[in-house]
């Protein structure tokens, strides 16, 4: 079965304000993501690819624009099932506000249990998610073969969901995994089980070094706006 490269969209304007974007309109690259874009053909270069699928939301097609135009061969097929999570309520707020809900206790420690008013489950997020590479794998295999290499460039918390499902945990758990933006990961996949081979991996250590202000023990929701 293929192996899946997934690309978290670059720093957006939502990420330096400090808000929960969703499927809020009108969301883009910042300058550094913009960057960040623009640096991803070189550092996928050598890479095979055979398809493209991406999130419809401007933050992730604004990513993937540079590697296109790169490999004029590609065009980019658009799946709503790997866009952000539908936050509801919660879209464009401020993170800041939102760490005071009583929803928010629960999207950190029991995130399977969280529903977001006016949106959509984390399970349902991670179901269609996981659903959407399931099938694409079928279709890349059978069209490309089963070594083929393809690329969907999607959202933070959907793509924690879909190393947790690859690594079969629990949903419960997928806050302790970090992938910030224009981080590549990439997942074998096999008859028998999934291999997670890259994680979260952007090729610079920056966020690695001492904060001003410690991250602290909460998971950014939406996936955290990367090194300062």
């Amino acid at each position: 079965m293929p192996t899946l490269i997934l690309v978290r969209h670059g720093r957006s304007t939502a990420n330096t304000e400090g808000l929960l974007a969703g499927w809020t309109p009108g969301v883009a690259l910042d300058e550094r993501g913009a960057a960040q874009a623009a640096a991803l053909p070189g550092r996928l270069a050598g890479l095979p690819l055979a398809e493209v699928v991406t999130s419809p939301l401007q933050r992730c097609q604004e990513t993937i624009r540079p590697l296109l135009d790169a490999l004029p061969g590609l065009r980019a097929h658009t799946d709503e099932r790997i866009g952000e999570c539908h936050y509801g309520d919660w879209s464009g707020r401020k993170l800041a506000e939102l760490k005071d809900e009583p929803l928010m206790e629960v999207v950190q420690a029991h995130p399977s249990a969280a529903a977001f008013p006016g949106g959509e489950s984390m399970r349902a997020m991670q179901t269609r998610a996981a659903e959407a590479v399931r099938e694409w794998n079928a279709r890349v295999e059978r069209d490309h073969g089963a070594d083929a290499v393809y690329l969907m460039c999607s959202h933070g918390d959907i793509i924690k969901s879909l190393v947790a499902d690859a690594l079969g945990l629990h949903l419960d758990l997928f806050q302790r995994i970090s992938v910030e933006p224009c981080s590549v990961t990439a997942i074998r996949y096999t008859r028998l089980r999934p291999f997670l081979v890259r994680l979260g991996d952007t090729g610079d250590f920056a966020s690695l070094a001492p904060h001003e202000e410690p991250p602290g023990d909460q998971a950014p929701v939406g996936g955290g706006a990367g090194a300062p």
